[in-house]
């Protein structure tokens, strides 16, 4: 599985494209003074210096420290703190600092390898400054007796090569390497006497083999004793212990065993401990008595992994042996993995391509084993994902499109977790924020906006809003109202019309008349303030309400005419009799054009009644003899407007025995005062009355036509609408008299209404038409045809903002 592992890591090193397989390497000697130059990392990468500010170059360490750093201005790579080679590798023969020089933009490795190299900083150390030995007097010449070694923190050839002891004349000194341990011993030259010499005094030097050389010295003091010629014995040379790292204080490690053959107090043995290395603070701690050795303290397998021991064994009688015991320390799931991020962006455009990496960061551990071992995985995220960068580095990267508007901000929590039993787990949480683009246009509330003013409205006056929102924000979703052409190729909008920029609000700003446009139809654009700018459009239509501001105009009787036209009635006439009909029109709309007529004076107001709705003139009784020959009546014709407006009709009606007296020379008339002379003026008068309103109604039409002529090529029919329902009513209530063929005839192109008298109906009119008013249908009945208002004026259609702006008013 290791094999596996170890391949897999391989292929997916190889796998990088921005990260060199081979090292590079240098060496620095520790105690180097810090801002000392190691070399030119930049040089050595194939990296200009201006490429290292630019690709934002930095080392990044496993353990975090920056022993070294880069000057990204040179390139070069110094020394960041005093180096200490002890400190960094212990014992170890050699001391490498591994790290890697990141490029992040775009992301590219170079792993840089720093040996630092040993100096003779370290002299050698005795575990102890004065050393007693007791030896027994009849002790053969070549006895050895064992020294616990002195320690040198140093290494290679600045470590320990030699020792000696001073002129002594019993004493030598040997020292080797035994079993991967080396060993130092005192060597008995000559017998001892205790009468003679009961004690001596000497030193036992360490010299090592640097540059100068250093030394280290301890005191040896021999006591010499009676025979005891057993010394103690271990049962093993060395001691091997493994235990758990989160061990509580007082736990047991193991027991050293050692015996002596001597009986009584040469044969007692009591134990004693020292750390290796002249360390003070031991963890450990020996029963004088059993040779337990016990924890004082608790271990961390991540600060050291064995610890080195020596134990000596001394008898009653001052004889001594030593065994070596190596506590191995077990690592135990007892450290978290760590999230370290080296780099990060937020915010990021919602318009990131795939793939875009947002955050690069290194997990470690520092167990080992499967405790060390981690895996990252990032909650459940559609949008993101990890990826594996180059060993324990990973990627934060985008899988799918981002958008804004959908979700501005993305909380990412990655968890990185070990594989020990149980597994540790360390949450890190990434807050990214989405940055807006431009990607929404504004949206109308509304599809189609209709608004009404009254006619003859003030300038500048509101009559609505159109209110467009962007689901972006800040100057992507400020948005901004104009008015603009429907097509490319029309003109500029309607003039009359204007739109508030800021909030959408929309004025006329001259005053309309309904008889002239009665809809104006515009485009409001929308556009927002990104860049490019995106824009939408809306329709609003703009309705004219009518306002009875037009009195009615009556066409029969004319009222040009003088005298006024005189209707014929014979005196035979019973109740009921139509004389004539007072026909009208309005150009108002709606309740605004309803007629209605009534009798306002006459020389006999009971001979005569007027249709309300018609304005009929009929007799309301039989003529008699008494009554008037001559006849003035005075008709009111009045609209149904809020403030009524009305207009008058004057008309003469002559009382006649009978109509063939007037082709008679001996007619009943002859006998009276005014005999044929007043024949002959009805005659006249009629033929004057009949020429008279012809002429009027020519100079009507003309008079009109002059003054709409300016809207001729707006195709715009002025009053129509007014007018076919006025002509409606009229034609529902039978207004026009029996004796008269009318041809209406409106041209759109003029805006004028011409009425021709006695001019046969063009034959393209259907025979029958009929027309609504006053909730019945009436016909006009024309001895050449039948015509309604319909056929008299057409729907209009909406003026679009051109022909609006093409029409005058007055």
């Amino acid at each position: 599985m290791a094999t596996a592992r170890q391949v897999l890591c391989l292929c997916a090193f190889l796998s990088l494209p921005h990260a060199r397989a081979e090292p590079i390497r240098y060496s620095v000697a520790e105690e180097s003074e810090s801002g000392s130059v190691v070399a030119n990392v930049a040089e050595d990468a194939g990296l200009a210096p201006a490429q290292l500010s630019a690709r934002r170059a930095r080392l990044l360490s496993e353990d975090g420290r920056q022993h070294l750093r880069l000057e990204p201005g040179t390139g070069r790579l110094v020394v960041a703190e005093r180096l200490d080679r002890e400190e960094l590798c212990g014992q170890s023969a050699t001391c490498t600092l591994p790290f890697e020089l990141l490029l992040a933009n775009p992301v590219q490795f170079f792993r840089v390898e720093v040996g630092v190299e040993d100096i003779n900083d370290h002299a050698p150390v005795f575990p102890e400054e004065r050393v007693t030995l007791k030896i027994v007097e009849r002790s053969d010449p070549g006895s050895r007796f064992p020294l616990q070694a002195a320690r040198d923190l140093d290494v290679g050839s600045n470590s320990i090569q030699a020792y000696s002891i001073s002129p002594d004349e019993y004493f030598s000194v040997d020292y080797g390497t035994q079993s991967d341990d080396k060993y130092i011993e005192l060597v008995l030259e000559k017998p001892l006497d205790r009468e003679e010499k009961a004690e001596m005094d000497f030193s036992l030097i360490a010299v090592d083999g640097g540059s100068p050389p250093r030394s280290g010295t301890t005191q040896i003091h021999v006591v010499v004793l009676d025979v005891n010629d057993n010394a103690p014995v271990f049962t093993q040379k060395v001691f091997i212990a493994q235990i758990l790292e989160n061990a509580p204080e007082g736990s047991v490690v193991l027991r050293v065993v050692a015996t002596d053959r001597d009986a009584g107090v040469n044969g007692d043995i009591s134990y004693q401990i020292s750390q290796a290395g002249g360390q003070r603070h031991s963890a450990f701690e020996i029963d004088p008595m059993s040779g337990e050795i016990k924890l004082t303290k608790s271990l961390d397998f991540e600060a050291a992994e064995n610890h080195e021991l020596s134990v000596q064994a001394t008898d009653g009688g001052g004889l001594s042996a030593i065994c070596k015991v190596v506590v191995e320390v077990v690592d135990v799931n007892d450290n978290t993995p760590e999230v370290v991020v080296n780099s990060f962006s937020s915010p990021i455009p919602e318009d990131a391509l795939p793939g875009t990496v947002v955050a690069l960061f290194t997990v470690r551990d520092r167990d080992s084993g499967s405790n060390g071992k981690i895996s990252c995985a990032l909650e459940d995220q559609l949008s993101f994902s990890l990826r594996p960068a180059y060993k324990n580095y990973f990627e934060l990267v985008t899988v799918s499109a981002l958008d804004r508007e959908e979700t501005a901000r993305y909380i990412l929590t990655v968890t990185a977790a070990d594989a020990g039993s149980p597994p540790l787990t360390t949450t890190h949480t990434f807050t990214v924020d989405i940055s807006d683009v431009n990607d929404n246009a504004p949206v109308f509330n509304q599809t189609l906006y209709t608004m009404y003013v009254r006619e003859n409205n003030v300038p500048t006056v509101l009559v609505g809003a159109v209110i467009a929102t962007d689901a972006d924000m800040g100057p992507n979703a400020k948005v901004t109202y104009s008015l603009v052409p429907r097509h490319l190729t029309e003109h500029p909008p309607c003039s009359c019309i204007s739109v508030n920029s800021e909030n959408g609000d929309v004025f006329v700003l001259r005053p309309l008349d309904y008889e002239q446009v009665k809809q104006i139809e515009v485009m409001v654009s929308a556009s927002d303030a990104g860049s490019p700018p995106l824009s939408a459009s809306v329709t609003v239509y703009i309705s004219v309400v009518d306002e009875n501001d037009n009195a009615p105009l009556v066409l029969y009787p004319s009222q040009d005419s003088s005298p006024a036209s005189s209707e014929l009635v014979p005196i035979s006439a019973e109740a009921g009799y139509l004389i004539t009909k007072v026909v009208a029109v309005d150009a108002d709309s709606g309740q605004n054009s309803w007629l209605s007529y009534h009798l306002l004076r006459a020389t006999d107001p009971g001979l005569f009644a007027v249709g309300a709705q018609n304005g009929e003139v009929r007799l309301r009784r039989s003529v008699t003899e008494r009554d008037t020959m001559k006849q003035k009546l005075v008709i009111l014709v009045r609209d149904n407007g809020q403030q009524p407006l009305s207009a008058t009709a004057a008309l003469s009606v002559l009382l006649l025995s009978d109509f063939l007296d007037m082709r008679l020379p001996h007619s009943s008339l002859a006998t009276e005062d005014e005999g044929s002379s007043l024949t002959m003026y009805l005659i006249i008068s009629l033929v004057f009355i009949s020429l008279l309103f012809l002429v009027s109604t020519v100079a009507f039409v003309v008079h009109k036509v002059c003054k709409r002529k300016e809207l001729k090529d707006g195709h715009v029919l002025y009053g129509a609408n007014n007018l076919q329902s006025s002509l409606a009513d009229a034609a529902a209530a039978g207004t026009l008299p029996h004796a008269y063929c009318y041809e209406i005839s409106l041209t759109t192109g003029s805006g004028n209404s011409e009425f021709k008298f006695l001019k046969p109906i063009l034959p393209t009119l259907p025979p029958q038409l009929h027309a609504t008013g006053g909730g019945t249908n009436s016909e006009l009945d024309f001895p050449c045809g039948n015509l309604t208002a319909e056929d008299v004026a057409p729907d209009n259609p909406p003026l679009s903002a051109e022909q609006f702006n093409s029409l005058s008013f007055n």
